[in-house]
């Protein structure tokens, strides 16, 4: 159920709400607009976030994609957004040069963009709520922000420090920006489950976190993940090539590299 928190003189400050869905936990904050409407596009946006899962989870042996893998569906039988995903995963995997797949071990496999995608679409279905002014979704770390929270302060995220448990290696804001998303990979909370596509095996690089900062959480999340596998001057350069993105990259010697641009979005 969502939170309807109440500002000065009783208005209607927020509407907050947590979903656990796709293994983790999805958490909505949602300033401006008509409560009621709000809510309502919310559990359209939460039942969304369910459908995503039962559709491309490979977990479940009855989902689409996981039949879709085994031959027993087309793309064409399937529902469409399985055709959006995997065209989306396709220029993914074209734009880092295949160091983002969509397989894992030479089957299908698309979830590596899914959560991203998933999270960003919900964030812009709330976003159409009439007098709705900003939205964030946060997918288990990864965050899509668009507006802002209240005129003149702009949305921040914490980017967690992965060698220091508890303690942030930087704050990003969204201060001038209408979208915003900021997604990290790395070893901290899951261990070595990066594959470096070439090998089918966990990728053997030198960084512990990379932090990815740009408009939209579908791209972000995926370059997140290749500039992990790249490793951190690969990644660091390819990040530098891409336009409307910085990222921050920390080393497990605990040295920090980021893109030009990148402290402009700190704060």
């Amino acid at each position: 159920m969502a939170d309807t928190v109440t500002g000065p003189a009783g208005t209607p400050a927020a509407v907050r709400h947590a979903e656990e869905v796709m293994g983790t936990v999805f958490s909505f904050d949602v300033r401006g607009g008509d409560p009621r409407a709000v809510r309502e596009a919310l559990a359209e946006a939460v039942a969304g976030l369910h459908r995503a899962d039962a559709v491309f989870s490979t977990y479940r042996e009855d989902s689409e994609i996981s039949r879709l893998a085994r031959g027993e569906l087309t793309v064409a039988e399937c529902a469409p957004e399985v055709a959006e995903v995997l065209d989306l995963a396709a220029e993914a995997e074209h734009t880092s040069e295949r160091w983002f797949s969509p397989r894992y071990r030479g089957a299908l496999d698309p979830t590596g963009i899914v959560k991203g995608w998933a999270a960003e679409r919900a964030a812009r279905l709330l976003a159409e709520v009439a007098g709705v002014r900003g939205v964030s979704v946060n997918g288990g770390g990864d965050v899509q922000m668009l507006g802002s929270p209240e005129p003149h302060r702009p949305w921040r995220v914490g980017v967690s420090d992965p060698l220091r448990p508890g303690g942030l290696a930087a704050v990003i804001s969204a201060a001038g920006a209408d979208e915003l998303s900021v997604a990290t990979s790395g070893t901290a909370e899951r261990g070595a489950h990066i594959v470096d596509p070439r090998t089918g095996r966990p990728a053997v690089t030198d960084l512990v976190s990379v932090t990815v900062v740009g408009p939209r959480l579908t791209w972000v999340d995926c370059w997140a993940t290749a500039a992990f596998a790249m490793g951190s001057r690969a990644g660091l350069g390819w990040l530098e090539s891409l336009p409307d993105v910085e990222g921050l990259l920390i080393t497990a010697g605990d040295e920090v590299r980021c893109t030009g641009g990148l402290a402009a979005r700190l704060g």
